[in-house]
């Protein structure tokens, strides 16, 4: 992937990374699931697109998270997870790609001494310490660190 510079910038927010797995500053361990979002109207349909056209097995969601329709899907060590919204703001939308760090309040401190601004977590999930950010074409990312057991 080295031939492609463009795609690493994207997939780490603009860090060029000369070999996959290389660390990076705020030390992405993952790439751990994409948001993806469909209206209200067309929830339906995109569980049919996602579960039986593709063929992506549905896993279960979090309790918390039930109540809010949509599905999550596995793809190997990668969700997909499909969100409801009727937004036509693509600054509002939810959908997101969500990255784990080794340590949330390092990646948090980093990304504010670059000027990163940083969106708390709206809706937090036990167990599942997170905060937002948007890269400079307004695309929301997720920053995680997932409790250990």
């Amino acid at each position: 992937m080295a031939d492609y510079p463009f795609f690493h910038s994207f997939v780490t927010g603009g860090a060029f990374l000369g070999t996959i797995g290389q660390a990076m500053t705020i030390a992405i361990t993952e790439l751990n699931h994409v948001n993806v979002t469909v209206p209200r109207s067309r929830e339906d349909a995109a569980k049919h697109f996602y579960g039986s056209t593709l063929g992506l097995p549905e896993v279960p969601k979090p309790a918390n998270s039930r109540g809010r329709g949509g599905a999550w899907y596995q793809l190997g060590d990668v969700q997909l997870h499909l969100s409801l919204e009727d937004t036509t703001d693509g600054h509002a939308s939810k959908r997101h790609v969500c990255f784990v760090v080794a340590d949330l309040e390092d990646a948090k401190s980093h990304l504010e001494g670059k000027g990163v601004e940083i969106f708390p977590d709206d809706n937090p999930t036990p167990g599942w310490p997170r905060f937002y950010v948007r890269d400079p074409g307004g695309n929301r990312i997720e920053i995680a660190e997932p409790e250990r057991n």
